[in-house]
This record gives structure tokens, sequence and C-alpha cells, in this order.
């Protein structure tokens, strides 16, 4: 029998996958299946109630305890919306999107409410901010799939936290208000590509983590989204880490994560209310 998402399959794995039986045929998974990331977008506004309604999906999102961590922060304003985007040169995007969201761990809201109610509490501590960051990052996602599902495109951008105190001071953040990741929001202008995953042999585990196959895996990997979309002819920092025979995607993720990205972020959450410590110990 011919699975129903076959074609999807391989074009997200770049192989057969083989679901193991039978599985419900829904077209909102094919689309998922299919999903890709947008940078370029259409000269067409997306209306503001279209956005409200995006933001009500992404508060839908599940919540940790229901203590509701994440904030949006809609950034209409054209001047601070160039002041940003000006951080990023790298990435116009960011300023020419019809809309950029900021998708925030809101951990001192639960300070303010517990204050309202004559509860002294300190959300600062490593759980607190851990669990603010995943509720903008559910919110974030909700918020992609709810969009893509009416025709729009969005790339999210991590990239903020690697200018953390220009952004911050640009969007009027308090202590205890971090950005997790922007959102640029708008009609694509080109279809995209689909970006290829790794295979469940590197991301499935069954009863215990086991990573023994992870090397090959890896390497079978790297050969198939090399076949589809090479990048040899950019390598990252030649200089610094010469030129690979051959460059796949493992090679150059790893000379990325080599060079540090979002330096100063820990001292500035540190300096704006956050400790990181184990809930109820003092600093070390």
């Amino acid at each position: 029998m011919t699975d129903p998402y076959d074609d999807e399959l391989r074009a997200r794995f770049g192989l057969e996958v083989d679901l193991g039986g039978e599985v419900p045929d829904d077209p909102w998974l094919h689309r998922m299946l299919m999903r890709r990331t947008q940078r370029r977008y259409a000269d067409r506004a997306v209306p503001d109630s279209l956005v409200r309604l995006l933001l009500a999906a992404a508060f839908s999102s599940s919540s940790k305890s229901d203590f509701q961590q994440a904030s949006i922060l809609w950034l209409k304003d054209r001047s601070s919306r160039d002041r940003l985007a000006a951080l990023f040169p790298d990435m116009p995007w960011i300023g020419t999107a019809p809309v950029f969201l900021v998708f925030l761990g809101d951990a001192r809201r639960l300070e303010r409410i517990g204050a309202m109610h004559g509860h002294a509490l300190d959300n600062g501590a490593l759980e607190g901010f851990f669990n603010a960051a995943i509720d903008a990052a559910l919110a974030l996602q909700s918020c992609v799939l709810a969009a893509e599902t009416l025709g729009l495109g969005t790339c999210p951008i991590s990239v903020l936290r690697n200018r953390i105190a220009e952004v911050a001071e640009i969007l009027g953040l308090p202590d205890k208000v971090f950005p997790v990741a922007g959102l640029c929001l708008g009609y694509p202008a080109q279809s995209g590509f689909i970006s290829m995953r790794l295979p469940f042999e590197a991301t499935v585990h069954i009863d215990r983590y086991d990573a023994s196959g992870l090397a090959e895996a890896v390497e079978l990997y790297d050969r198939r989204r090399d076949a589809r979309h090479s990048i040899a002819d950019r390598q990252r920092a030649p200089e610094r880490f010469g030129t690979a025979e051959f460059y796949g995607w493992s090679e150059d993720k790893a000379r990325q994560a080599v060079t540090q990205e979002e330096v100063g972020f820990a001292s500035w959450l540190k300096a704006h209310g956050f400790t990181l410590d184990e809930p109820g110990a003092g600093p070390v």
C-alpha cells in the first residue's frame, strides 16, 4: 500500500520513510510536512485583523502550569523597526517583512501577579527562565503553523539575542523579560525550498538514548543533502578552518557552533533580574 505522505516524507528527509502501518490522510499534515521558511515577501499588506487572529492562535499554545509566561511585541513603529534591522544588515527581511513580531519570555508578569495578591516571589531562578523561554517558543511555533495554514510565510529570527543590549533598549524591555526570537511575517514572494532534516536514525530513540549510529546517519544525510542543495561553494570561514574536500551540513554546522554567537546574553540576563540558580539556591 502506498503511504499517503510518501512524496512529502521524501521531500523532507531525502529518503523513503516507512511509517510502519496505515495512517490517516490529513490535508493539514501534508502542508506541515512541506512547510518552509520564507525570507522574501510580496508587496502585500497583512491586515491587522489577521495578525490579531494569529496572536490568538499563538496564545492558544500549551503553557507550563498555566503560568502563561509568553508575551509578544508587535513592532509597528517604522523608526524602531529600522533601528532594529540596522543591527543585522545580513538579514534585510527583518526590515522588509510586512509584519515583525518578537516573542518574549516574560518571567516578570508572574512576579507582578504574585505582588497583586500579597505574595512575594522571585521568578529569576533557572526554572523561571526556562519555563518562560519554553512558553514563548511554543507560542512562536503555534503562530508559525497558523500563519502558514492561511497562506502566509514566516521566518524566525533568533539572532536578536546576539545584540541583546541594543535590542532590549529599542523594545523597551524591563527586567526579567527577554527575546526568544523575532518572527518575520508576510505573503511569500516565491515558493522557497524544503530544508532536508536529519533521519529518524539520528533523532528518534526508543526506550533508551542510543546515538551509536549517529556518525553513519549523519554521513549519509550529508551526502543526500549535498546532492539536492550543495553548499560546497560557501564554506564557512575558510581562513580559519581551511577548505574541506567535502563540505556538507555537519561540517558547516560544526564550524558555526564553534564560532560563538550570543556572547553577552547570559551576562545580560544576570544583570536584568535572572540569577539562573537552582530554585531556592543562593548565589554560587
